[in-house]
């Protein structure tokens, strides 16, 4: 059984637990080391191994310390490059070739984010419960059959950012920048229209923008849209 935890998410910084009960993993590493330890109680020897999205800091703060502590991190060779970090840690993983940690089988796919070469992750164990990873990106051009878990990037309403754009709170020239790289309300809505969801236990909205979105309205809307039931990370 799938068991999500999310230790942060937001623009100050994203990371995340998963487990199926025999493979522990972190998704993303985007805030200060000495936070992750805190939240798994310090025992991070049952950490097999960290996804990385792309390269921006909210989602690879503490990956040194990560890799220090002996944990391997699995990321584009586009990213691995960003970064420029030489490590044997780091596991430069490609499009679409699937790999194993522990129990986990994990397809990387390409995601639209304004860096080198940013990744969603599709993971299946060996009991066929499937989990999309997807962040920082305006839209998924895939169709994923058999989900059972959904982590998704949530980040704003195109309303919301007009409203802000215009009583002056938000600069009007980050409407361009949020909508060519961060996965908007009504995008996220057609990904599930597109998208079987009849074997989904529970959808986790991620990344939340702190002033373009609405926290209790966004969960509404898509509980209601899909019928399933939906966690604000």
């Amino acid at each position: 059984m799938i068991e999500v935890k999310a230790i942060a998410s937001s623009s100050k910084g994203n990371c995340y637990r998963i487990t199926d009960g025999s493979t522990s993993l972190l998704l993303e590493c985007g805030i200060n080391y000495r936070d992750i330890q805190k939240s798994l109680n310090f025992r991070m020897s049952e950490i097999a191994g960290c996804l990385i999205s792309h390269e921006h800091g909210d989602h690879v703060k503490s990956i040194k310390d990560v890799l220090k502590a002996g944990i391997d991190c699995y990321m584009s060779a586009g990213t691995a490059k960003s970064l420029n970090l030489q490590h044997h840690r780091i596991k430069p993983v490609e499009l679409k070739k699937q790999f194993r940690i522990g129990t986990w089988s994990i397809l990387p796919f390409d995601v639209q984010h304004d860096v080198a070469e940013p990744f969603g992750f599709l993971l299946m164990n060996g009991v066929g419960e499937k989990l999309l990873f997807a962040t920082d990106t305006y839209y998924i051009k895939y169709q994923f059959p058999g989900l059972t878990h959904i982590l998704v990037e949530c980040n704003y309403s195109i309303d919301i950012l007009n409203e802000n754009i215009a009583n002056g709170s938000v600069p009007k020239i980050m409407k361009q920048r949020l909508m060519k790289s961060h996965f908007s309300l009504e995008n996220v809505k057609e990904f599930f229209k597109s998208n079987d969801l009849s074997k989904v236990e529970e959808i986790w909205l991620l990344h939340l923008s702190d002033s373009n979105s609405d926290e209790k309205r966004f969960k509404e809307e898509i509980m209601k849209l899909t019928g399933k039931v939906v966690y604000i990370a």
